[in-house]
């Protein structure tokens, strides 16, 4: 696929919308569509102060309170906006906050309420694997949203990153960390299934391109992914390797992760969900016919990168 510059003038109206904008990968977005110079709305139900000084060379991004459970709210917050980005994402269930209810309804909800304010470009963040027909609830509704949210706002762009990694996130942060102290390292099954982590960073910068409009693309679904397909065993091997320690690694049956997720889940904070036992399920990997961070003029960047920026912050 070949991009071009878009040729909208972003002298004008010129902001873009990000809901989740405190979240994992919501703030990078916000802070890589700042380092453009694009105004930025970060919406979130609790906004935090702006941590980005004058000395840092951006403009404050505008922090705006807002509920995508409240579509009354949804109205305002999207008011004026070039752009909107839905970052929310929900990996355990509560009361009603439901995977349905945010995965579904409230994305339904905002690419219908983007639509009509006006909004040129909208980017749902959903991921890859979603199944609008998985058995797992939280997988079928990552893909009932790319459905209801394509459906609502004709042209949405889906962005699909493979498992994200970071100085900060609960992946590669966590075996980093379980390799290290741990005598043997428990593999989920076999540790066969195939994995394509993607560094957050090139996941931000990817969506804060499209949403900014600096590529114009017939694309309707990116598949973001890094450059290297591992096993899982081989995966956690590799972190070991980085790190310069020596493991034994044992296999353990799903069913006993389902278990222990079951309930993980009723702690106030939750280290494993069934979400991402079913998650580990299936391969994580990115379409060979899908445009990525390749087509966005990005060159993703490896875990070895990854797992030297958490060992610097040990």
């Amino acid at each position: 696929m070949a991009n071009q510059p878009a040729r909208n003038n972003l002298a004008g109206k010129n902001m873009v919308t990000v809901f989740g904008g405190t979240g994992f990968l919501g703030r990078r977005i916000v802070s890589r569509l700042l380092d453009k110079s694009v105004d930025v709305r970060a919406v979130s139900r609790h906004p935090r102060e702006n941590k980005l000084n004058d000395s840092s060379g951006k403009r404050p991004s505008r922090q705006i309170k807002a509920d995508i459970l409240d579509p009354s709210s949804i109205a305002a917050a999207v008011a004026g906006s070039r752009a909107v980005v839905n970052a929310i994402s929900l990996y355990v269930e509560r009361g009603g906050q439901t995977f349905e209810r945010v995965h579904v309804e409230a994305a339904a909800d905002l690419a219908a309420a983007s639509r009509d304010a006006g909004v040129e470009i909208f980017v749902q963040i959903s991921g890859i694997g979603s199944d609008p027909k998985s058995r797992s609830s939280y997988i079928r509704a990552r893909g009932r949203g790319e459905e209801v949210v394509k459906a609502a706002f004709p042209g949405a762009v889906i962005v699909r990153p493979a498992v994200m990694t970071g100085p900060d996130d609960a992946f590669i942060t966590t075996i980093a960390r379980l390799v290290q102290i741990l005598p043997i390292y428990p593999l989920f099954g076999e540790g066969r299934t195939r994995l394509q982590p993607v560094y957050v960073e090139d996941v931000a910068e990817a969506v804060s391109r499209l949403a900014a409009g600096k590529y114009a693309t017939d694309a309707s679904i990116f598949e973001c992914a890094g450059p290297r397909i591992y096993s899982y065993r081989e995966l956690v091997r590799e972190v070991a390797t980085q790190l310069k320690v020596r493991i034994r690694l044992m296999p353990v049956p799903f069913a006993v992760w389902s278990m222990l997720a079951t309930a993980a889940e009723s702690l106030p904070a939750v280290p494993l969900t069934r979400n991402q036992v079913d998650l580990m399920r299936r391969d994580n990997v990115a379409a060979n016919d899908l445009p990525g961070l390749a087509e966005l003029g990005i060159q993703s960047r490896g875990i070895e990168a990854v797992v030297h920026m958490i060992e610097r912050q040990a």
